[in-house]
């Protein structure tokens, strides 16, 4: 950071002036002005601040003098001194750019950013292309961690030294690196050792473009997770919740629904495709349940994943466009149940290190397994589901943190009549990562609103054909996760499901509680 500044203040003496503001009426002070500034192009700066000198005991506040007396401390390097006379320059002329620029470079030079940003930005939104400007105002925007703004200002901005132009390349690979960018970070970092190779600049610009290109080599190809756990179910079953209105409840509920049982995951996958901008990989995961009470509910599944990733920029925002498949097949006590294809488009948008927005869209065919006795036509759940969705994350310390709220419309195109619906989900989480340990804190609030599209055949029971379903499934989901060495990480959640439904049969209420152990490499 140093090496940094000092480069960035021998840049700051060689910038061309802007014009400086202008008297109405000329004075004898004037003419001292006149005379010192050609001392100061001339670099006779003594001369100058001697001439100066006497333009403000005849005028105190006279503006071009005060600019030009803190013009010539900036030179000598000094600018402390020339913040005083800058200071009295833009009290007298608050709305002055070129003041407002020499006075923000004369705070930027002390590394006092706080003071500089005000001042530099204001300039900026008028003149983005101002000589140099551009640099200086990524860099205050890159030091506060909005890389997405720093490039704005890295690109919108102009410089004619070579050394800002290195300085800026520089840091737009830097910022580029962060946003998950390597080829071009790559890129930006080259393009500064070709502008100044012998800069004090080249040896950290070349450890950086070796570690980006390190960083990419080292990343793993393969990646594993296994998992092992217990857990409590208090509805297994998922018995409806007791009612007096609907006679097949009663029987429903006198099925045992409670037990306890263990857990076993595993998911292996492969990124077969790695280049800068492209990354493909093929999967397999395995999920299942044993339930002690009730073996009759256990459950494996089964799925195999393809995806491919392309990352960009768009805007001069990280942007970065996937598709997923994944084939899965769900058994219920050892039985075939479901088959799934399942088709997803995503679109992700980092527009700050604090915004992460997600756009997604999901078709899934899914096949149910009916073994004879056949359901009636209308019972049979075959369908195509469709789906979109935006998801959007309001990030802090670095991921640490964050908020999540999004919005889905899906649309379950069955073949049976009962099960046609209409959803709309509403989601909402966050995440708090605890000093201590490192412990995260999970919470996740879910809704599904459906509406089914048709009057169900078969309920109530006392009036068949007479409603159309319609269900409200909210879920809470309170998790903590504590990292443990060797790559293990042990985690407690509770999650609740409560699915209010105007047809008793469907409503039902659901606790679960796990303690899982997992491993990843």
């Amino acid at each position: 950071m140093k090496a940094t500044v000092c480069a960035v203040l021998v840049a700051v003496l060689v910038l061309p002036l802007a014009a400086p503001p202008l008297s109405a009426q000329t004075t004898e002070a004037d003419v001292y002005v006149a005379q010192a500034v050609i001392d100061f192009d001339d670099k006779r700066y003594d001369a100058a601040l001697e001439n100066l000198r006497r333009a403000l005991e005849l005028e105190p506040d006279h503006v071009e003098a005060l600019y030009y007396s803190g013009l010539v401390h900036l030179a000598q390097r000094r600018p402390a001194q020339a913040v005083t006379f800058l200071e009295r320059a833009r009290a007298k002329a608050p709305t002055d750019r070129s003041v407002a620029f020499q006075l923000g470079l004369a705070y930027f030079t002390q590394e006092q950013y706080d003071r500089a940003e005000p001042l530099l930005e204001e300039v900026f939104r008028a003149d983005p292309t101002q000589d140099g400007l551009g640099y200086y105002v990524g860099f205050i925007r890159y030091r506060k961690k909005d890389y997405q703004g720093a490039l704005r200002a890295f690109r919108a901005g102009r410089a004619a030294d070579p050394q800002i132009q290195q300085l800026t390349r520089f840091y737009t690979g830097l910022a580029l690196g962060v946003l998950g960018l390597p080829a071009r970070a790559a890129a930006e970092v080259d393009e500064a050792l070709r502008l100044a190779p012998g800069s004090a600049l080249t040896g950290p610009a070349e450890r950086l473009r070796d570690t980006i290109a390190q960083a990419r080599e080292k990343q793993r190809r393969f990646t594993a997770e296994l998992r092992f756990g217990f857990f409590y179910d208090d509805n297994v079953a998922v018995v409806p919740d007791p009612d007096t209105r609907e006679p097949l409840v009663s029987a429903l509920r006198r099925r045992g629904h409670e037990s306890s049982g263990e857990l076993f995951g595993a998911r292996g996958e492969y990124a077969w495709l790695r280049t800068e901008a492209w990354d493909s990989a093929v999967g397999y995961s395995f999920f299942g349940t044993y339930n002690n009470d009730l073996p009759s509910f256990n459950i494996t599944n089964h799925l195999v994943t393809g995806n491919v990733t392309h990352r960009t920029t768009l805007g001069g925002m990280a942007a970065q466009a996937g598709a997923l498949y994944g084939f899965d097949v769900l058994f219920l006590d050892d039985d075939e149940f479901l088959q799934r294809h399942t088709f997803t488009l995503v679109g992700a948008l980092i527009e700050s290190d604090r915004h992460l927005t997600q756009v997604f869209g999901r078709y899934q065919s899914k096949e149910f397994n009916e073994e004879p006795p056949l359901p009636p036509s209308d019972e049979v759940r075959d369908a195509n589901n469709w789906m979109v969705g935006l998801l959007h994350l309001f990030r802090f310390a670095q991921d640490r943190h964050f908020i999540k709220v999004g919005y889905q419309f899906d649309y379950d195109d069955t073949d049976g009549k009962n099960y046609e619906y209409r959803g709309h989900r509403l989601a909402a989480g966050a995440q708090y990562t605890l000093p201590w340990y490192q412990i995260r804190l999970k919470y996740d609030f879910d809704i599904h609103i459906r509406d089914y599209v048709n009057n169900n055949s078969l309920l109530p029971t006392t009036n068949p054909g007479s409603t159309r379903r319609q269900d409200e499934e909210i879920t809470n989901v309170v998790r903590a996760e504590f990292p443990l060495p060797y790559n293990l990480t042990l985690s407690a959640e509770y999650q609740n499901t409560n699915n209010n439904s105007n047809l008793a049969v469907f409503d039902y209420t659901r606790n679960v509680v796990s303690l899982i152990l997992s491993w990843t490499y």
